[in-house]
């Protein structure tokens, strides 16, 4: 695999960024690509390692060595071809994933680990630049009719498994337009939007029916699902967790994703521009330390922020791998992506106690306290307050970015679904099997907020199970998750 002690040779790299003071002007996608004999250099880094444990990081199986070992000797097509016979869209994976896989790298040990995912989104852009990349378009039809209730990135994956089987698939969309949390939950530094058109475009030619503006269960009646051989939910987890204190309703506290879904559309849309929640010269607080905060930091920056403050409730992470996750578990270890290095104050331990507000219920600051934590065996952390650490913050735009609680409750009431004690509709991962025989579920849906690479693989194993259901058998892949090892 690769070149021989090619890690010993080459250093890793990645390609690069936009400077910051050019980047926040704009809100395209800023990373300067590898030139390609450089990229096929990294590739030569991936060792002869005996057991790949890059493939258990990975939630998709993804055959890392294999197509590494491809772009080492030039066989970018060849590469492809590995990479899509796990993942349908690398192009999405390559640019948001955190790369479970490299932090299971065996090379990790003693090195920098291979940039499997930079690598990865290299093979799917030059595919699409030779255009290699082309519908595939079943040779027959079975009859079966499918609906798809969600279409992001679980949905997006599960159609198209089951359309190259033969089903006739139709995925339902609230939204204008398609694609999910990719669509208007990613900013689009992150994640152009013709990225998703492209592919999406490919779906159509390969016989996908697309319904936007439908919201099953509102405008769209769910006793029409009957219409259909099987249903699959890929409707994501979107109701979003607020703090429960004193002026959380005051304007001013706003949800994270409307503030993001809100500046995505208005980019598409001069119309909208008014509905924007603008940070322009406001003192702006993320509270909340994961991804979603970092793209409203990102945000709040080009919207031109008078300041930038994030708050998180848990400790600092070490700048090294904790000996509490060894190699090769996905470590607890201190994340900067590239919005924190466009501006901003990270605060660790910090816990917001009242939003306070002016006489016309507007937000003006916040007062919050330190806090630390103390671990008690057989019961959960304990949040200990620190006496005599109160703090006054001014802010005028205070953005919850605190995760997800589950999936909306009107549409499984509606279809008598029962839900699991994480209030996520309950299916088996044995095979995503609903309580309601023919509905099937997958995607955050099931499994709770997590990676855009975990609703990629439940959508392709949601599609085996449906597909045995519908014909007794299968032919779509599967994977056993249960040796995962990452994420």
């Amino acid at each position: 695999m690769g070149e021989l002690g090619g890690f010993k040779k080459y250093e890793r790299k990645q390609e690069g960024n936009i400077a910051v003071k050019e980047r926040i002007k704009h809100y395209r996608e800023f990373t300067k690509p590898l030139h390609i004999q450089e990229q096929q250099k990294q590739g030569s880094r991936c060792m002869d390692c005996g057991i790949p444990f890059c493939h258990s990081g990975c939630p998709l199986g993804n055959l890392i060595p294999d197509f590494n070992d491809l772009v080492h000797r030039g066989e970018w097509k060849q590469a492809l071809e590995i990479l899509h016979a796990t993942n349908n869209f690398p192009e999405f994976t390559g640019r948001l994933c955190p790369a479970p896989c490299e932090q299971a790298c065996v090379l990790g040990l003693i090195d920098e680990p291979v940039s499997i995912e930079n690598i990865e989104k290299s093979i799917v852009e030059k595919g699409f630049e030779e255009g290699w990349i082309v519908p595939q378009k079943p040779t027959k039809r079975t009859g079966k009719t499918i609906a798809i209730v969600g279409s992001g990135p679980a949905g997006l994956a599960a159609a198209q498994q089951l359309n190259r089987v033969g089903h006739s698939v139709v995925v339902f969309e609230r939204d204008d337009q398609i694609g999910g949390l990719l669509r208007y939950g990613i900013p689009n530094f992150k994640l152009e939007k013709e990225i998703i058109d492209r592919r999406v475009d490919i779906l159509k030619e390969e016989g996908i029916e697309f319904r936007t503006n439908v919201n099953v269960g509102v405008n769209y009646p769910v006793a029409s699902l009957k219409d259909f051989d099987a249903v699959l939910l890929s409707g994501g987890a979107t109701m979003s967790r607020s703090i429960p204190i004193k002026g959380n309703k005051a304007k001013g506290v706003v949800q994270a994703m409307d503030f993001l879904t809100r500046q995505t559309k208005a980019l598409f849309d001069e119309k909208l521009q008014k509905n924007i929640i603008n940070a322009k010269g406001k003192n702006v607080i993320v509270i909340g330390g994961g991804d979603t905060g970092s793209d409203c930091i990102g945000t709040s920056n080009r919207q031109g922020a008078k300041s930038v403050t994030n708050f998180e409730i848990m400790s600092k992470p070490p700048s090294e791998r904790s000996v509490k996750t060894p190699w090769p578990f996905w470590p607890m270890q201190l994340k900067t992506s590239s919005s924190h290095d466009e501006g901003c104050d990270r605060n660790w331990l910090i816990s917001t106690k009242e939003f306070l507000t002016n006489d016309k219920g507007e937000l003006y600051a916040l007062k919050t306290v330190e806090v630390s934590w103390r671990t008690i065996p057989g019961q959960r952390s304990q949040i200990i307050e620190k006496e005599g650490s109160e703090k006054i913050w001014p802010c005028d735009l205070a953005l919850l970015a605190l995760g997800f609680t589950g999936p909306e409750k009107s549409l499984p009431e509606q279809l008598g679904l029962e839900l699991d004690t994480r209030t996520n509709i309950k299916a088996s991962e044995k095979d995503y099997k609903t309580n309601i025989s023919g509905i099937f579920t997958a995607g955050d849906m099931r499994r709770g907020q997590s990676l855009i690479v975990w609703a990629i693989s439940e959508g392709r194993q949601a599609a085996h199970h449906i597909d045995s259901y519908l014909m007794g058998f299968s032919s779509l892949p599967l994977k056993d998750n249960n040796d995962l090892i990452g994420a």
